[in-house]
């Protein structure tokens, strides 16, 4: 999927919204647990239930992996039925990959190539070369970590160098020179508030992957306020809100409620 192609699908839906796919097995409900796979089974009711409503997918690699060789599968199979069912969705694999060259070349093979995968969370503290291994494949995304919503972001993230720049303000400066608003996105915290407008300045025209609205704090109307340009430019992220707003046999049309009441929310916020 392409810029255009997104955007065009956000105004299409009247949505910027992404659903987490954070699928923890002490936390689906329990009558899923007699499944053969309860993972695909929760995910699969998930989408089913949200897919009017929102643009993109985040599976959480770390939800998944924690289980093995099952973990793994009920992701794969989640990718394919996605694909195939609702071809419009953005599927990110929230995976925050990074390492050096050669290794990840084989991470960006690993999802790239035999999963196909649209996009990927990488970490950028390596630098170029273990981030560019990720950009040689066309039509495929790299969302670069830039100024996370978790608390310890303060810690290295808004540190100053001798000229008073900050740590993610580098990153994106010099990242830049990597690749195009075409080719790559950022994730930005939503609890991170008016420092969107700090962003924009550097980054006036590339998407930005917004974790951190619902459970977490952020607000969107904060988020959209200094963050939206003209073509939205934002995907913003809800996980624990929508897949775990009901534990009973109706979480799916709870699900479906809730994904539709943010999708209304954003209809209203788009410029």
């Amino acid at each position: 999927m392409n810029k255009q192609q997104l955007i065009d699908n956000i105004w299409r839906k009247k949505s910027f919204l992404c659903v987490g796919l954070d699928t923890d097995l002490k936390k689906i409900p329990q009558h899923l647990l007699k499944e053969d796979d309860p993972i695909f089974a929760f995910n699969k009711a998930i989408i089913d239930a949200t897919a009017p409503y929102c643009v993109a997918y985040k599976p959480n690699l770390a939800f998944y992996e924690c289980f093995g060789l099952k973990g793994w599968q009920a992701f794969e199979k989640t990718v394919k039925y996605i694909k195939s069912q609702y071809p419009d969705q953005f599927i990110i694999a929230d995976a925050k990959r990074g390492d050096i060259g050669n290794t990840s070349a084989m991470y960006a093979r690993s999802f790239f190539e035999e999963m196909d995968i649209d996009s990927l969370t990488v970490a950028p503290y390596m630098g170029e070369d273990s981030v560019t291994p990720f950009l040689q494949y066309e039509g495929k995304w790299v969302i670069l970590l830039a100024l996370t919503s978790n608390k310890g972001s303060h810690d290295f993230q808004l540190t100053k160098d001798t000229e008073g720049e900050r740590l993610f303000e580098k990153v994106l400066r010099t990242s830049q020179q990597w690749a195009g608003d075409d080719r790559m996105m950022y994730v930005v915290g939503a609890t991170q508030g008016r420092l969107f407008e700090d962003i924009r300045k550097i980054v006036p025209n590339h998407f930005l992957l917004v974790p951190g609205v619902g459970a977490q704090g952020g607000s969107l109307e904060e988020v959209c306020k200094y963050g939206m340009t003209k073509d939205c430019g934002l995907i913003v992220n809800s996980s624990r809100g929508i897949i775990y707003a009901d534990t009973t046999e109706n979480f799916a049309a709870v699900a479906a409620a809730k994904s539709q009441e943010l999708q209304q929310q954003m209809a209203s916020l788009l410029p």
